[in-house]
């Protein structure tokens, strides 16, 4: 099986973090708080890499520079993320291990957090690839959330996927080979039928999976626009509605 993340994961750039690790009851977690008060607050669900990827980290740090403490758990619960020396041949069956639809637990845990802890009034959501599943299947769950932001990563198996209780953004990139543009179709589709609260689903041209947790000297000069785009996207929804 050919490695679906085209955007060289295996050759990533160090990145000194600006937040810290904490210890949340049975889980861990990277937050990043603003230089200010607030008491809005921005989930990061982690891909199939991992709470301490620096991509993802580097996400947090971005998220938290426009006012929210930002948080990503280990939604793993302390067993191996995947590798990048790991085979493909094997991600089924790791999948089967790792499900992003089994994460209201944790969930539950950084939410209460995050209000008892934080003084979070508005709480959103945002996931990468495996996180965007998460965040999909959160926003089909969870009302506490206020809104959501799900980055090429969609729930397929459930009928009940479209029945969304808060405002949710749906990003992907055109040459995402994980995701058809057929799927997108279908969900758009569904979402006008059955959808009751706002949404929004958005197609970056020529941009594989991946691509916009990328940290500023991994990326591609012909990307570059689409990923700052993708990314002034994501935070103008979280503006929005958090």
């Amino acid at each position: 099986m050919a490695d679906p993340f085209l955007y060289h994961t295996g050759d990533r750039s160090g990145y000194g973090c600006l937040g810290h690790e904490v210890q949340i009851e049975h889980i861990k977690a990277y937050v990043c708080r603003p230089s200010f008060f607030t008491d809005k607050a921005v989930i990061v669900i982690h891909d199939i890499f991992g709470w301490m990827f620096p991509d993802i980290r580097y996400i947090v740090d971005l998220i938290a520079g426009h006012g929210y403490i930002t948080i990503c758990p280990d939604f793993f619960k302390g067993t191996d993320p995947w590798k990048t020396t790991d085979h493909w041949a094997d991600f089924a069956d790791w999948m089967k291990h790792h499900d992003p639809t089994k994460v209201d637990k944790e969930a539950d845990v950084v939410l209460k957090y995050l209000k008892e802890q934080c003084d979070a009034k508005k709480i959103g959501i945002v996931g990468f690839s495996w996180g965007g599943m998460a965040v999909h299947h959160m926003m089909l769950k969870n009302p506490q959330l206020t809104a959501g932001v799900s980055l090429y990563g969609i729930i397929r198996d459930s009928e009940e996927r479209y029945n969304l209780l808060n405002p949710t953004f749906f990003i992907f990139g055109e040459k995402d080979h994980t995701i058809s543009y057929d799927q997108i179709t279908l969900l758009e589709e569904k979402l006008k039928q059955y959808c009751k609260v706002e949404y929004k689903i958005k197609v970056y041209p020529g941009q594989v999976h991946g691509f916009a947790q990328l940290k500023p000297e991994d990326m591609k000069p012909a990307d570059k626009p689409y990923i700052e785009e993708a990314r002034k996207d994501m935070i103008d929804w979280i503006k929005m509605f958090v």
